[in-house]
């Protein structure tokens, strides 16, 4: 019989399962779950976008598209692109691509950019994947201590860049902390990139779900309306409710979307195709409302959790990134731990960080359930 611990990667060696992963799988064997684990929005995919995608089905749109996704969807977001952030792509100068998930365009753009040795520098609390495209390039993810208040802003980036760093990944609304940058704070790690002559990457995956009192003269301040000279990973599963359709965006210079491209061809292929042609309609579809929710949501988060922990408000996403009291005595795992004999599901912070000292809750969740995980959570946190 083969010896596969022998024959397996180092590579794949290294990587841990996710631990948000372990939870989903935990709180399918649990009875009736109050679940505040899950990361996707849970309202359903819009009737017209269901409607469109059925559409290309029964049009046959089902085989391959370009590489570089369904014309179609590429027109929209460049037009998205030139309305929402002023960017001009007339000049050949900056390139779009559709990708499998933003997580696609995470690992596209890390396999473009960088080679064993190099270094880019992430936010800690970070996004889970963030960590492991170092152990799949061999590169060295560098960690920007955000805590206490998860902003990563230029004062905290400028001492990390060194002659390896190629890359910024920066998250915001982040997560697990629902933190959002402020216009003054994007333009300065705009300048600090420019200016250390290193790549600035913009993971805005929740632009949609910005609370309203982090929004510029009412738009979602991203570093992208302050240069084009970047590279902007966005994606539609989570603001359209259909995570699982695995469809996302990139746009930046574009000989690096041409290499992105290039890795495309030999890995994910395209993109989901009838995906594509269905969220063609996206960007028409209004949101407002279930933004909305979820901001009313987090107002109750932080009336039940803010008197009993020192709860940093989230702005944006739909998480709350809740610190565990010192004086408890208890790590967030051990926290968590005795959540779940209250049959309540969070992420322990330690999924997200070189601490064990917040867990992640997500307020994507009904709102009965949300009520229960609250008061319970409200219990323990106060000892």
């Amino acid at each position: 019989m083969l010896n596969m611990q022998e024959l397996l990667s180092r590579r794949t060696l290294d990587i841990d399962v996710s631990g948000i992963r372990r939870v989903f799988e935990l709180g399918a064997k649990l009875d009736d779950p109050i679940n505040l684990s899950i990361g996707q929005p849970d309202f359903p995919v819009p009737e017209e976008l269901k409607q469109a995608t059925i559409e290309a089905i029964r049009e046959d749109r089902n085989g391959y598209t370009l590489t570089q996704g369904a014309p179609e969807l590429l027109e929209r977001v460049r037009a998205r692109l030139a309305s929402e952030l002023g960017w001009d792509l007339s000049t050949g100068d900056t390139g779009v691509m559709i990708t499998s998930g933003t997580s696609g365009g995470l690992l596209l753009s890390a396999l473009a950019l960088l080679n064993p040795g190099d270094e880019a520098i992430i936010p800690d609390p970070w996004f889970v994947i963030y960590p492991t495209l170092g152990n799949m390039t061999g590169a060295r993810m560098v960690c920007c201590d955000t805590y206490p208040d998860f902003r990563m802003t230029a004062e905290r980036v400028e001492p990390l860049i060194t002659a390896r760093t190629k890359y910024v990944l920066l998250n915001s609304p982040g997560n697990p902390s629902g933190a959002v940058l402020s216009p003054d704070e994007l333009k300065d790690l705009v300048e600090l990139c420019a200016r250390r002559g290193v790549l600035l990457i913009s993971d805005e995956i929740y632009d949609t779900f910005t609370c309203s009192e982090a929004l510029s003269e009412g738009r979602f301040p991203s570093p992208g309306r302050y240069t084009q000279d970047m590279l902007l990973i966005r994606g539609f599963g989570k603001t359209y409710g259909c995570t699982g359709w695995r469809l996302g965006y990139v746009a930046g210079p574009e000989p690096l979307i041409r290499q992105m491209a290039k890795l495309q061809q030999y890995t994910f292929v395209c993109a989901p195709s009838v995906a594509q042609v269905g969220m063609a309609r996206a960007f028409d579809v209004d949101l407002s409302e279930r933004t909305r929710i979820y901001q009313r949501r987090r107002d109750r988060i932080m009336e039940v959790l803010g008197p009993v922990t020192e709860l940093v408000r989230p702005q944006g996403a739909f998480y709350a990134f809740v610190p565990v009291k010192p004086d408890l005595g208890l790590t967030a795992t051990e926290l968590v731990e005795k959540a779940l004999e209250r049959n309540v599901l969070a992420i322990p912070g330690s999924v997200f960080s070189r601490r064990d000292t917040h867990f992640r809750i997500s307020y994507a969740a009904p709102e009965e359930k949300l009520e229960q995980g609250l008061e319970i959570l409200r219990d323990l946190l106060a000892g």
